[in-house]
């Protein structure tokens, strides 16, 4: 297998864009490739924005930003849409991401599998792609009771030791999901574990995106 590597000789900065529905997603989806890439180009500007942050998820959203892309993070932008009713008011969080999103112009973007069971989830991900034609998009996936896992077709091979410090800043992060059955530890390195597999990662673990379109 043949890996890519982002090209930067036209641009000084690397500018990361974070986009999840709620204050967990981004940590789950892809915390461990913005640890790794935080780390790699230490000059990396990284952009978070989260659209349900409501009370107690607010500061959770804000320490999750925080534990995971440190100084390289810009923002926060946090928003207060009620989850699961994201499609109902489709046009004021398309009004976010004209007015304060499309504006960043960053080279890579995270964003929501478009595929993804939570109609949440996939209208962040229309809207990305809507907002940002020509730019590197990722698609994430996020475990959950629907059981919608894919076959994501890119993968970022990550160290265990990164992978160790993602399930400790989520299950430290978020107190307020520590409820659910599926938010624990062994799903999220099993997870990892699993792709790493996939991909052959010589650690062993890795997270998986899915990439609609890439050009070589």
């Amino acid at each position: 297998m043949m890996p890519l590597h982002l090209n930067l000789k036209d641009t000084k900065t690397l500018k990361i864009l974070c986009l999840g529905a709620h204050s967990d997603d981004i940590e789950i989806g892809c915390g461990g490739t913005i640890l790794r890439l935080a780390d790699q180009y230490p000059t990396c500007e990284i952009y978070w924005a989260v659209f349900n942050a409501i009370g107690r998820r607010e500061a959770e959203a804000r320490h999750g930003a925080q534990l995971f892309a440190g100084s390289r993070l810009r923002g926060p932008i946090l928003k207060e849409f009620q989850d699961g009713f994201m499609p109902y008011v489709g046009s004021e969080v398309k009004g976010i991401f004209e007015r304060e999103i499309k504006q960043i112009l960053p080279d890579l973007v995270f964003t929501h599998n478009g595929k993804d069971a939570h109609q949440d989830h996939r209208l962040i991900s229309e809207l990305t792609w809507n907002t940002f034609r020509n730019h590197l998009i990722l698609e994430y996936e996020i475990p959950k009771y629907d059981g919608d896992f894919g076959r994501p077709g890119l993968f970022v091979p990550l160290e265990k030791e990164v992978c160790d410090n993602k399930v400790a800043h989520l299950m430290g992060t978020f107190q307020s999901q520590l409820n659910k059955h599926w938010f624990q530890p062994d799903t999220f390195l099993s997870l990892m574990r699993l792709r790493g597999m996939e991909c052959a990662a010589a650690s062993g673990y890795a997270e998986a995106f899915y990439c609609r379109k890439l050009v070589m």
